[in-house]
C-alpha cells in the first residue's frame, strides 16, 4: 500500500528563546525552510502571544508546514504535512534544528492516507 503523505511530528529542545519568542524571524525561518524543502506556499498566518509564545502555519499546495513556541521552555512542536514524494521534509527540518538552535530534538513519521488501492490508483492530485 501507498499512502497520500507524510506527517513529521517534531519536538524541538533547549532552542534559543529569544529566537523562538520573535514573531518575524519564526516566520522568515519556518518561510525558508518551506522553500527549501520545495513545497508551494499557499499562505501564512503567524500570532504572537502575549507575554511571549509565537504559533503559525503556512498552507502549502501539497498540505502545510506549522509551529508553536514555548520560549519560557525553549521549546517548539514542529508539523510537516506534505502530499506525494516530491517534498524535502528532511531537509527543512535540519535547517529548522539549525536556525533554532536546538540541542535536542524527538521526530515521529506518520504515513497518512493508507489507502488499500494499487499503488498506480493513488493519485495526489486527482483528475476530474
Amino acid at each position: 500500500m501507498k499512502s497520500l503523505g507524510e506527517h513529521i511530528l517534531i519536538e524541538f529542545y533547549g532552542c534559543d528563546n529569544s529566537i523562538i519568542n520573535d514573531e518575524r524571524l519564526i516566520e522568515d525561518k519556518l518561510v525558508e525552510s518551506v522553500e527549501l524543502s520545495g513545497a508551494t506556499i499557499v499562505k501564512p498566518v503567524f500570532h504572537k502571544f502575549s507575554p511571549h509564545g509565537v504559533s503559525g502555519v503556512i498552507v502549502i499546495a501539497e498540505s502545510h508546514f506549522s509551529i508553536h513556541t514555548w520560549p519560557e521552555y525553549g521549546y517548539c512542536a514542529l508539523d510537516i504535512f506534505t502530499c506525494g514524494d516530491k517534498i524535502k521534509s528532511k531537509k527543512a527540518l535540519n535547517y529548522l534544528r539549525k536556525e533554532l538552535k536546538a540541542k535536542n530534538i524527538s521526530v515521529i513519521q506518520l504515513n497518512r492516507g493508507m489507502l488499500d488501492l494499487p499503488v498506480e490508483k493513488i493519485r495526489h492530485k486527482p483528475t476530474i
